[in-house]
């Protein structure tokens, strides 16, 4: 079956654009920018093409370019003047945008080159930080609302994922520095929301410590063995999905007993879920953040 959604309406045009709906609708009648069709009850609704256009319009309008002008210009070379913005001009004021259409395009190269002209001004940490993290938090706004599909979601977040990996491997060439902590970044079993962690592990690796990255859904038992390998152990974990509110301070429990006979063990713990940390009860070993930003300051 295909998933991919071919159908918007005005507000997803206006939650993926971040143009005003009334606005959209004026471009429509003054300047014929879009060609809405209607629903058999008289509401308007947007191909993919339509919302394509309005993304790469919104990326000419974002950059100087008066709608007056971009009315005029015929639409099959809208598309190159596009790919000449992202390719000469500054991108970190409407990156995001152009990360988005990559996405609703399936466009790797649009993607790679807005990310390439971004590297030229920004560490990777800033790239991250500042424009991909506010990415990350508009698509999952945008998943909320069915306004973008799942073939796009997997499509953009392992774009991130390779520049993560891709970035993190050029530091472990090094043999690590610091010794007197062992990381251990895993997800536990079901939990498949990994870039957090995967940007975690390259803060980890950059600060000069060992990190034995373990990835997706890993079972709590599966951690014992590295009990018996590594001393001064500091587990890290995103929990956004699971484990669940009613069961989470189980899975606590059943961490502070297995790592009873190691003192010197950790668990760190980020993600939505830990709001459901009874914290009365909680052990010691056990440590919650906020941030990202918040674990490199412990590092």
């Amino acid at each position: 079956m295909n998933n991919i959604k071919k159908r918007f309406s005005i507000r997803d045009l206006e939650n993926l654009s971040g143009i005003k709906a009334h606005t959209i609708r004026i471009w429509e009648k003054r300047y014929n920018l879009l060609t809405p069709e209607r629903t058999s009850t008289n509401i308007r609704t947007y191909s993919l093409s339509s919302l394509q256009k309005l993304l790469n319009i919104t990326l000419l309008y974002k950059s100087g370019h008066k709608i007056s002008k971009i009315a005029k210009i015929p639409e099959q070379n809208i598309p190159s003047l596009v790919q000449k913005i992202v390719t000469q001009d500054r991108v970190d004021h409407h990156s995001i945008n152009s990360f988005k259409l990559a996405m609703m395009n399936f466009d790797q190269s649009l993607f790679i080159k807005t990310y390439d002209k971004l590297r030229l001004e920004k560490s990777f940490d800033e790239i991250f930080k500042e424009v991909l993290i506010p990415l990350l938090t508009e698509l999952g706004l945008l998943w909320q609302t069915d306004t973008i599909s799942p073939p796009h979601e997997h499509f953009i977040t392992n774009l991130i994922k390779q520049k993560i990996v891709i970035n993190t491997e050029k530091l472990q060439g090094e043999a690590p520095t610091k010794t007197d902590r062992v990381f251990v970044p895993f997800l536990p079993d079901n939990e498949i929301h990994e870039i957090g962690l995967l940007y975690l592990n390259y803060e980890i690796v950059k600060k000069g410590y060992r990190s034995i990255y373990l990835g997706q859904t890993v079972p709590l038992e599966n951690l014992t063995e590295l009990l018996n390998y590594f001393d001064n152990i500091r587990f890290i974990s995103y929990f956004t999905v699971v484990p669940s509110k009613d069961y989470i301070n189980n899975y606590i429990a059943d961490f502070e007993e297995m790592a009873r006979p190691y003192p010197e063990t950790e668990l760190w713990l980020l993600g939505r879920q830990t709001e459901h940390i009874d914290k009365t009860h909680r052990p010691k070993m056990v440590k919650t953040f906020t941030s990202i930003e918040e674990v490199t300051t412990c590092l």
